[in-house]
């Protein structure tokens, strides 16, 4: 569907778009054309018939032509979209190509709406991969974050995007590609914690392979991927992580191994993978209360047969006032 034809106030079947309840799919397609008024409609069909943008006959070079007006690249909707953020949303393929090529390096492909979401996190939202690239080959940054400080890569780890993890990791350098994977959103997760919680092992094992950090803790507990694994009782998640190199005597900001976790659970799989490969002082939890010796034992039979115990000590060393 032409991005013309949603500007249409009207929709296919002839009812207004007024008539119909306000309603979402995903998480962000709240700020699409469906929440322009009428008068905002017209103003944005206004702009694209300035645009004359011939679909069938993409640009050759990415060099502006002189005298060309880019007015349209400043129309932004109430929600802090472009037009580039709204044919993103309506998969408006002839314009996204035209719009992108037009605007090769510069900051509009990196503009953010009021969810400081860019058109590239939106195309990883939409799942459209082939947008990706071509905003990727076009000076996209994929280090920007929006609003929950996700980068586009989090986005594609969260929702299990083959397709656009693909397209992200293969389209940069090396060095930028480990600076998006090592990067912690505001929850204090990074991309192979996202890809751990939801369970894409497949996911798992390619960021891995890419060089991402695999004793990485996450930022509110320290928990690394292999803490979280087993919290979820996911077995094959903890020998993908074991056999990639994870270790199991790694511990959390309270002290806790992987093997920690595992009480209470009723996984004896996880429990036996985890046990040879723990050290044997890791095993125990750190808050259990050690077996008293028997020095320890009559000291403290001493001091209750003096009525004293380790809270209450007589000092006989103290003076006050000369006494």
């Amino acid at each position: 569907m032409e991005l013309a034809r949603l500007l249409n106030p009207m929709d296919p079947t002839g009812e207004s778009r007024e008539a119909k309840p306000g309603g979402t799919t995903e998480e962000r397609l709240d700020s699409g054309l469906d929440s322009l008024k009428d008068e905002e409609y017209r103003a944005v069909a206004a702009e694209l018939t300035q645009l004359r943008v011939d679909c069938s006959l993409p640009r050759p070079t990415a060099a502006p032509v002189p005298g060309e007006s880019h007015t349209w690249r400043e129309h932004v909707t109430e929600d802090g979209d472009t037009l580039l953020h709204l044919a993103v949303i309506h998969e408006t393929v002839d314009y996204i190509r035209n719009m992108i090529d037009s605007s090769r390096n510069t900051h509009f492909l990196n503009t953010q709406n009021i969810l400081r979401q860019t058109p590239l996190h939106l195309a990883v939202i939409t799942g459209q991969a082939n947008v990706c690239e071509r905003l990727l080959l076009a000076g996209a940054d994929p280090t920007v974050v929006d609003d929950r400080g996700d980068t586009p890569l989090h986005m594609a780890c969260r929702g299990g995007n083959l397709a656009c993890f693909s397209v992200l990791t293969q389209n940069g350098s090396s060095e930028l590609l480990k600076k998006v994977m090592s990067t912690f959103n505001y929850k204090g997760l990074n991309c192979l914690h996202l890809a751990c919680v939801q369970g894409y092992l497949s996911l798992v094992e390619s960021l891995v392979a890419l060089g991402a950090d695999i004793n990485a803790q996450e930022q509110c507990n320290g928990r690394s991927a292999l803490h979280l694994a087993v919290d979820l009782q996911n077995l094959p998640l903890v020998q993908l992580l074991l056999g990639g190199g994870a270790d199991p005597n790694h511990l959390t900001y309270g002290g806790f191994s992987p093997y920690h976790l595992t009480y209470g659970r009723h996984n004896a799989d996880i429990r036996g993978a985890l046990f040879p490969l723990t050290h044997s002082q890791l095993r125990e939890l750190p808050d259990s209360e050690p077996e008293d010796s028997e020095d320890e034992g009559e000291r403290r039979g001493e001091q209750e047969e003096a009525g004293q115990t380790d809270e209450e000590v007589v000092y006989d060393d103290i003076q006050w006032n000369g006494h």
